[in-house]
């Protein structure tokens, strides 16, 4: 059994809107740590993009999914977190980077490309990492092309990130949802 060293951050960031942060690191366990433990940070951000933002990115997500032949996720709680988090990008790097990824510099990889949506691999290779644009043959796929404008209200997205795995936990409604990428 492994034991984990757990350390907790929590951001809370809005828009340039009166943007504020706030941060809080929970005291390590005084248990010695080895090598085969890892420690897991938690963030967690609350950021609320401007309603113009978020249609923007509801219009286009739609009209690329029809474009690709591509559908939402069967579960239209993951797709508007996804799409929240691209219209907070919007606002506040002028471009649609993807939300789903941890950057060391957000600028600068919104101006190189790769990753705004639709990314490099999705355009290339249909493979989205943030479960927004599905193939049929997903498992997770569902069958609309269409999203609801009240999915996106009141939706908070938490992210989770595990030693060398990237999980991300997306909170909607109370409901979890896990994804993870090697």
């Amino acid at each position: 059994m492994f034991l984990f060293q757990t350390a907790t951050m929590t951001l809370q960031a809005s828009s340039f809107h009166g943007s504020t942060i706030s941060t809080f690191v929970s005291p390590p366990t005084h248990r010695p740590r080895t090598s085969s433990q890892r420690s897991v940070t938690q963030i967690r951000a609350n950021a609320e993009p401007s309603e113009k933002s978020v249609e923007i990115m509801r219009k286009f997500s739609e009209q690329y999914a029809r474009r690709s032949g591509t559908y939402f996720c069967v579960d239209k709680g993951v797709t508007s977190v996804v799409i929240k988090g691209l219209a907070d990008h919007k606002d506040s790097l002028g471009a649609p980077l993807c939300p789903c990824r941890h950057y060391d510099d957000k600028s600068a990889e919104a101006s190189q490309g790769f990753w705004n949506c639709p990314c490099v691999p999705m355009r290339e290779r249909k493979e989205c990492h943030c479960m927004l644009f599905l193939t049929p043959d997903n498992d997770f796929a569902g069958q609309d092309q269409v999203m609801l404008i009240t999915y996106h209200s009141k939706s908070n997205s938490h992210m989770y990130i595990s030693g060398s795995a990237k999980c991300f936990k997306i909170l909607c409604n109370c409901i979890h949802y896990y994804v993870a990428t090697y």
